[in-house]
């Protein structure tokens, strides 16, 4: 026998004890049966010394014959899913056959290794090519799933599973936590507690209604003098921050009159040398028209500075002050002198078309902290510094109205930024009717960081002065490192006190 003889018959007997074949049936056949059997599969002559009468009745069961198919350990197992499961389990992807040990080239494999290779007889059958887990079939990618059959109707469908294909154990993964919400403002034990909400001072609420009840009568043809019922205003310009609201009273809220109260605020020139001024004027209480007079005070005043701004913003900045007082005092007259020959042209009495007038100039340089007031007729005018009022209402330096000039007469020196020319206008009633009912007031004051500049009408200056608990409470409110908005300041300045129902006009200049 030669050598590659026997070693086809021991991968004969190998084959037959994979396959389960009793020992009778192999023992008998091991050495040349094996051989001559599979020479007859091969169509090859039986190798040298290999007993020529040993045919295939020596071979063992005749079902290790020749096949069509290749007899491998795949293949039994896909024979053995088609039996135990569903239909087309087992053709879903069927190996395709592969060849005998006999086609195969030859391999050179140690003689002591067929011992452990081969399993006692009726036990699993060891593959060498197979890992601990059986690799579970897959469908090819270019061909279609079988169709299933539908489960029964009531049933819940179920999916077979595998018996090479292992459990597979899911881990469940948490729910990501909920997202907190971001507090709008700094919470927990040190930050402050929200600020309550007051919408009056004192015992009991004010008589009258805190909202607005009845609109004022209107003109067809003077819809144009129509005033709302607030006004509000904010401006940032260097180093300071403005803050303007103006309001109806809750008195002319409930009657439906206008606001008598006028508000202005306008910046002239650019950049460093801008000037910005805010005018306040009150009307004459229970006189008609007394808002037309107010507005017209605040849009001559206002006219006035600004064709003289360059000069104003010169001198505030070069801190002249008589100067400043001297010029500002010729505008003011000036701006009363046109409120009387308006109230000759209306056929009204001059003394009633007029109106508190109160100023404020503010250059919108950074370097320049000067604040510059100047009017005439009762407000208030006050500092908060570190949380307490000061009152800065100026002591007039004018007891009496000023007289009028003669028509042929001019000031011997023009105010800072005025034309030369005549002086104060004159006219029918000039000597009769003085150019302003009051005292001239001016006052000058320098802003340190963290100061907060007040100028009010008459609405809001009395209960300040009258009220503590009014005065404590706007001081609490404003003594913010920030200044407030625009809305935060209007429900500030429009807090109610019983027995102040006038109409409320605020500007606030914070410093930074």
């Amino acid at each position: 026998m030669s050598e590659q003889g026997a070693r086809r018959g021991q991968e004969d007997d190998w084959w037959r004890q994979l396959y389960g074949e009793d020992g009778a049936g192999g023992g008998a056949g091991a050495g040349g049966g094996g051989a001559a059997g599979d020479a007859a599969r091969s169509g090859a002559a039986p190798a040298a010394g290999t007993p020529s009468g040993a045919g295939p009745a020596d071979v063992g069961p005749t079902d290790v014959g020749p096949a069509d198919a290749a007899d491998t350990l795949d293949e039994r197992v896909a024979s053995v899913l088609r039996t135990v499961g569903p239909p087309g389990w087992g053709d879903r992807d069927r190996p395709p056959p592969q060849p005998s040990p006999a086609d195969a080239p030859d391999r050179a494999a140690p003689a002591g290794d067929a011992p452990d290779r081969a399993a006692p007889p009726g036990g699993p059958a060891p593959d060498r090519a197979a890992p601990d887990r059986p690799v579970p079939d897959r469908p090819a990618p270019d061909r279609p799933a079988p169709d299933r059959p539908a489960p029964p109707r009531g049933e819940t469908p179920t999916v077979p599973v595998s018996p090479a294909e292992p459990p597979t154990r899911r881990v469940p993964v948490p729910p990501p936590p909920p997202s907190e919400p971001i507090p709008l403002k700094a919470t927990g034990p040190g930050a402050p507690p929200p600020a309550p909400v007051v919408t009056y001072i004192g015992d009991r609420p004010p008589t009258y209604e805190a909202e607005p009840a009845a609109l004022p009568a209107a003109d067809p043809a003077a819809l144009d003098e129509l005033v709302p019922d607030t006004a509000l205003e904010g401006a940032q310009y260097g180093s300071l921050t403005l803050r303007a609201a103006s309001q109806r009273g809750d008195s002319a809220r409930y009657r439906g009159e206008v606001r008598r109260d006028a508000l202005l605020t306008a910046r002239f020139g650019a950049g460093r040398h801008a000037l910005i001024l805010v005018a306040v004027a009150t009307g004459r209480p229970a006189v008609e028209g007394a808002h037309r007079a107010a507005r017209d005070a605040c849009g001559w005043i206002g006219s006035a500075v600004g064709r003289s701004c360059t000069q104003l913003a010169e001198d505030i900045r070069a801190d002249r002050r008589g100067d400043l007082k001297a010029g500002l005092q010729r505008l003011t007259d000036r701006s009363y002198g046109k409120l009387r020959a308006r109230a000759l042209e209306r056929g009204g009495p001059p003394e009633q078309y007029t109106a508190a007038l109160r100023c404020l100039l503010l250059p919108a340089d950074p370097d320049c902290r000067t604040r510059v007031f100047f009017g005439v007729g009762a407000g208030g005018l006050f500092r908060l510094r570190d949380g307490a009022w000061t009152d800065l209402e100026p002591v007039a330096t004018d007891h009496g109205a000023s007289a009028p000039l003669p028509a042929t007469e001019a000031p011997a020196r023009p105010g800072p930024g005025l034309p030369h020319g005549p002086g104060l206008p004159h006219g029918p009633g000039t000597a009769e009717y003085p150019v302003r009912p009051e005292p001239f007031l001016f006052h000058a004051a320098f802003g340190r960081p963290g100061d907060a500049l007040l100028l009010c009408s008459t609405g809001l200056a009395e209960p300040l002065r009258q009220e503590p608990a009014f005065a404590a409470h706007l001081a609490d409110r404003w003594s913010t490192p920030e200044p407030p908005g625009l809305v935060p300041f209007l429900a500030t300045a429009q807090v109610r006190a019983k027995g102040h129902a006038k109409d409320r006009t605020a500007v606030a200049v914070w410093e930074a």
